[in-house]
């Protein structure tokens, strides 16, 4: 039975008679980017334009767009990693820090992110077991007996033998890296993850066995998502609302079950139609074209 990371005294179920769903995750006009700031208090490059977003707990949202449009840069912001020029991030109606200087351990704990490259991410020097250690003991103090039984029921949850612990990364596959990346995350207790483009590095096959386990720990720990992606097919796959970017701003936002019908900005629809689509019945109509031009033929 898993243990679901859910704050102490919280129910997520829980609701007032009649009260509005609060949103664990609030983003109001995040305005951001890179280089020296100037004394309009814009950065040189701005990325985000005033972006808004919200996500319930419990939920996900996928952000979606072409390269260079912003979606990595929301998620770094959102987790502290670069300061907002103006804007806040907010979890639970609590402003956050803009960097992660800012902010305390506990708002930390609850908000990860994972990052694209496990290769990178993760320290190549340090057994698996000493990755996951770290984290133990920076947000909860573990040590002993009590964190090594941790780390192993880490790797169970996200599906790996225990004997992979005294392995180094270079010594894993990609997919089990991956995993690797996520366990260290779930060792935080999170409320609320940034996947930033978490499956783009690994094969379809893989790929898809890394979502069916994120998919089945969001039931049963009680995470809420947000992934960064340039894979339509994956948000549609996972996500329950997705917003598309554009050149640093949110251009709209709806259900994924509206997402090949509903979209009505001109980029969004641009973006969603350029997904190549299998027509498994391609020979048919390839055979009743052929059948119509022959009767043309006869006359």
């Amino acid at each position: 039975m898993i243990e679901a990371f859910h704050p102490k005294g919280r129910d997520p179920n829980a609701r007032a008679e009649n009260a509005e769903p609060q949103p664990i995750l609030k983003v109001s006009g995040l305005t951001a980017g890179y280089g020296a700031v100037g004394s309009d208090g814009l950065p040189k490059f701005v990325i985000l334009k005033d972006i808004d977003l919200e996500l319930e707990r419990g939920r996900s949202l996928g952000v979606i767009g072409e390269s260079g449009s912003g979606k990595s840069t929301l998620a770094r912001v959102i987790a502290g990693l670069l300061p907002a020029a103006k804007g806040s991030v907010a979890m639970d109606g609590i402003t956050l820090g803009h960097g992660t200087r800012d902010r305390s351990k506990q708002e930390l704990r609850k908000l990860q992110i994972v990052f694209q490259l496990a290769d990178t991410a993760l320290n190549p020097n340090k057994p698996v077991g000493a990755i996951l250690s770290r984290p133990l003991t920076f947000y909860h103090g573990m040590s002993g007996q009590a964190r090594e039984a941790e780390v192993d029921r880490l790797l169970d949850l996200v599906r790996l033998p225990k004997a992979l612990k005294h392995r180094l990364p270079g010594e894993l596959s990609g997919g089990q890296k991956q995993r690797i990346n996520f366990a260290r995350a779930l060792a935080a207790r999170p409320e609320l993850i940034l996947c930033d483009e978490i499956t783009s590095a690994l094969d379809t096959v893989v790929a898809a066995a890394i979502l069916d386990l994120l998919d089945e720990l969001q039931r049963e720990l009680g995470l809420t998502y947000m992934f960064i992606s340039h894979d339509l097919s994956t948000v549609e796959a996972v996500c329950d609302r997705v917003a598309v970017m554009y050149q640093g701003e949110k251009v709209e936002e709806m259900p994924t079950s509206r997402m090949q019908s509903g979209a009505e900005h001109p980029y969004s629809k641009l973006l969603i139609s350029s997904v190549p689509k299998l027509d498994t019945g391609w020979l048919d109509s390839l055979g009743q074209d052929r059948t119509f031009a022959d009767a043309a033929d006869r006359h």
